[in-house]
C-alpha cells in the first residue's frame, strides 16, 4: 500500500533520512517543509495521505496545532515524530499517536504501515511498540 506523505520536520538532515526511507518503501514523499505555514500551503494544493509531523518546528512549537488541523479539519492521518513525546501524551484530536526521535528506519515502517492501515479501514491487531497510540 503506498502513499503521498508529507514531512514537516525543520531538522534537514532527519527530513531527508525521512524521506530515503519512505521513498524505499514505494511512497510518495509529495513534500518536505520546516514550518506549519508551508505545511498548510501543501495540503490546500495536493492530496496528502499522512503526514509525519515534528513539535518544534522552525516557526516554534506550532506542529500540535497544526497536526489537530491536517487531521480533523483536513482529512490527513498525522503521526507526530518528536524528541519530546511528553508534550502530547494526553493525546491530540484527529491524531494518531507519536513516534519518539530518533527512531530507527523499521520503527518508521511499522508505524506508517499500521497508520495507513487504519486510513483505509483495514483490521489492525495491534500498535507497532515504538508508536505510543492516542485514545
Amino acid at each position: 500500500m503506498t502513499a503521498r506523505i508529507l514531512i514537516i520536520e525543520d531538522e534537514a538532515l532527519v527530513a531527508m533520512e525521512l524521506r530515503f526511507v519512505l521513498e524505499d518503501l514505494g511512497h510518495e514523499v509529495v513534500a518536505t517543509v520546516a514550518d506549519a505555514a508551508a505545511a498548510r500551503r501543501v495540503v490546500r494544493e495536493t492530496e496528502v495521505d499522512l503526514a509525519l509531523v515534528d513539535i518544534h518546528l522552525s516557526d516554534g512549537p506550532t506542529g500540535v496545532v497544526l497536526g489537530r488541523e491536517l487531521g480533523q479539519e483536513q482529512g490527513v492521518t498525522v503521526l507526530f515524530m518528536t524528541a519530546n513525546p511528553g508534550m502530547v501524551r494526553q493525546g491530540v484530536a484527529g491524531t494518531i499517536g507519536v513516534l519518539s526521535k530518533p527512531t530507527e528506519e523499521r520503527a518508521v515502517q511499522t508505524a506508517v504501515d499500521y497508520a495507513l492501515r487504519r486510513r483505509h479501514g483495514e483490521p489492525v491487531q495491534y500498535a507497532p511498540p515504538e508508536l505510543q497510540l492516542f485514545g
